[in-house]
């Protein structure tokens, strides 16, 4: 089935709408770094208000404790999602009670308003069904219709995300419709050579997208801090990289596999390998069989792939004709451990064809770098939530929406 979308919406003039959106935006004190996922709800919260619906707007913002955790407040979010939308976006003094519904009743069409830190409610992610459902009656009480436009949590049951839509009608905004439409054509006859490139810093975060995608693609590129597992899986020394021995067994089959399907593997030849993770830290260039023949020796740990690692990587990509990447090739937040994201980020901007940037560090890493949005492809606002799409997991943000994950073959 497929998504339940604004365009088969019914007039929405002078009523109230919930948009729950992912405004969790990086940052400084209470300085917004990096605006993109503001900017990616904007056109759903324009279309509604021009539309004459009165919005009110939910996120959540970091993992707050309560309402004390004041430098969790969406009060900087909703001040930057005013100055980007050209009209008032006040916030609201809560997530729900008494105050916060009478200003929802002073709404007239076309305004719209914040609520604060959804989960500031700790109905919003309460492992007890009842409890979530609790909160979304109070919302619904208050509301005539949701919106989720919020990709990057539809694949958790929280009381906005799953309940509230089950108790009103619900829609998919834009940007969710857009993530869907760019994530099926990765599974759905992509065009070859197709390339995944992973990256960040555990293997175990993407074992179940590696397994689900060994079928389909022809190249799985792998970097980062989850390339020691996998380099120390072929009997490689990593000095003191990151590394998770308890999943060593698992890599070497799937590498198996991948032989057997044949997909092919790619790994860096080389390894920035640092004495100390600092941004300072010397460092020195080695072929990843002697990673500990470095000055610091079995104490060394990699940062990031070398400069030949990178230039075959790009070679790769650019190969290519669809490509999604999540993870970053190193610590990207330090200068000198940048240029193998860099470098992907680059080569992902001249591919002939579909290039996706699959959120989370991703997506912020290629706006660090100096990136604009429209060199790729698309960029995924959801990290977590792009990857379970592409494992054919249960999504119950999408699937309330109408949205099934395809059947396997």
């Amino acid at each position: 089935m497929a998504l339940t979308t604004l365009s088969n919406s019914l007039d929405l003039h002078g009523r109230v709408v919930f948009l729950r959106v992912d405004a969790n935006v990086p940052l400084d004190g209470q300085v917004i770094t990096d605006d993109g996922r503001i900017r990616a709800f904007l056109p759903t919260l324009q279309w509604l208000t021009k539309k004459g619906a009165s919005v009110v707007l939910g996120s959540h913002l970091g993992r707050p404790e309560g309402p004390g955790d004041t430098h969790l407040s969406l009060a900087p979010v909703a001040a930057r999602t005013e100055e980007l939308a050209g009209f008032p976006v006040p916030l609201l003094p809560g997530v729900s009670g008494d105050a916060v519904w009478a200003s929802l009743k002073d709404l007239a069409p076309g305004d719209a308003c914040f609520l604060e830190n959804l989960r500031f409610d700790p109905r919003e992610t309460a492992k007890d069904e009842s409890a979530r459902l609790e909160l979304a009656e109070e919302w619904a009480s208050h509301v005539d219709a949701t919106v989720i436009d919020g990709f990057g949590v539809v694949h958790r049951k929280q009381a906005s995300v799953y309940e509230l839509p089950h108790l009103t009608t619900a829609y998919a905004g834009f940007l969710v419709d857009s993530e869907v439409e760019v994530l099926e054509r990765l599974t759905s006859q992509p065009k070859r050579p197709y390339t995944v490139v992973l990256g960040g810093s555990k293997v175990s975060d993407k074992l179940g997208v590696i397994e689900a995608l060994l079928p389909t693609v022809d190249r799985i590129i792998i970097g980062g801090g989850m390339v020691f597992t996998v380099l120390a899986a072929q009997g490689h020394a990593v000095g003191k990289s990151l590394l998770e021995t308890d999943r060593i067994e698992v890599v070497r089959e799937f590498l198996a596999t991948a032989e057997k399907l044949g997909v092919e593997i790619v790994l860096p030849q080389d390894i920035v390998m640092a004495e100390s993770f600092s941004p300072d830290a010397s460092h020195v260039t080695l072929p990843v069989d002697q990673l500990e023949s470095g000055p610091a020796g079995a104490d060394a740990l990699g940062l990031d792939i070398g400069p030949d690692a990178a230039a075959s990587f790009a070679v790769a990509i650019e190969q290519s004709h669809t490509v999604f990447w999540n993870g970053p090739m190193g610590v990207f937040e330090f200068e000198a451990f940048s240029h193998g994201t860099k470098a992907v980020a680059g080569a992902l901007t001249r591919v002939n064809g579909l290039s996706v940037v699959g959120g989370g560090d991703s997506a912020a890493a290629v706006r660090a770098l100096g990136f604009a949005d429209d060199d790729f492809g698309h960029i995924s606002t959801g990290g977590g939530a792009s990857l379970e799409f592409l494992e054919g997991k249960h999504l119950p943000g999408l699937e309330i929406l109408g949205w099934q994950p395809p059947v396997a073959p």
